[in-house]
Order: C-alpha cells, then structure tokens, then sequence
C-alpha cells in the first residue's frame, strides 16, 4: 500500500468520523462513495470495507458523547441493534448477489429518496 493511498484512506475515515458524530452519517454516506470513487473498488467490497471498520468501534466515542449529555435511549438501540444484526445478513446476500453496476444504481436511488424526503418533509 502506498502514501497516497494511506492519505486517501486516513481522509475518508476522518470525515466519516466528523459526519458520524456530527449528524449520524459516515459509512454509507461518505465511507462507500470515497472507496469506490478515490480508490476504484466495487460497491459490494466498499460495502463490506465499511461494515468491517464500524464493527470494532461502531462510534463508541460519539457514543459516549451523547450518553454523557443524555441523549440516548438504550432501549430503542438494543431493539434497533438486533433487528440491524438480522436484516445485516440477509441484506449482504442479497448485495452480493446483485452486480456492481445495478448495486451503485440501487445505493444512488436510495441516497436521492432519502434527501429529497428530508428536503420536503418538516
């Protein structure tokens, strides 16, 4: 591996780090596009790159951020935590039976249905 590819690695992981403690956002927002677009793999290997980088830590310093300041309901995260364990599964063979193409297809949609939810709604 090389420099720059250390410097691209260390910049995608910093500011998924700064988005996902800011406003909830890192892996399949900046994480996925930066590796498939800086580093030129394929959705399904980015996808699992940042499923692997969130398992360890999963945010445990922004975490405890929002813990100390009283913003966390435990029982929503433990409910949400399972069924997310659950739907992981069967949601990565599903991706990993799709092609590249048709995965960065579907993974754009979703990003534009969600913003454009988010633009409209109050």
């Amino acid at each position: 591996m090389n420099l720059g590819t250390i410097l691209i690695l260390l910049a995608i992981g910093l500011s998924a780090g700064v988005f996902g403690g800011m406003v909830g956002l890192g892996g399949g927002v900046i994480m996925i596009p930066a590796m498939v677009y800086f580093l030129g793999i394929s959705m399904q290997s980015a996808q699992g790159t940042s499923l692997a980088v969130m398992l360890p830590p999963v945010g445990l310093m922004a975490v405890m951020n929002y813990y100390k300041a009283g913003q966390m309901n435990f029982k929503y995260a433990a409910i949400i935590a399972i069924a997310f364990f659950i739907g992981g599964y069967f949601g990565s063979k599903i991706a990993l039976s799709v092609s590249p193409d048709k995965m960065k297809k579907i993974f754009a949609v979703a990003l534009m249905l969600i913003a454009v939810n988010m633009f409209i709604k109050k």
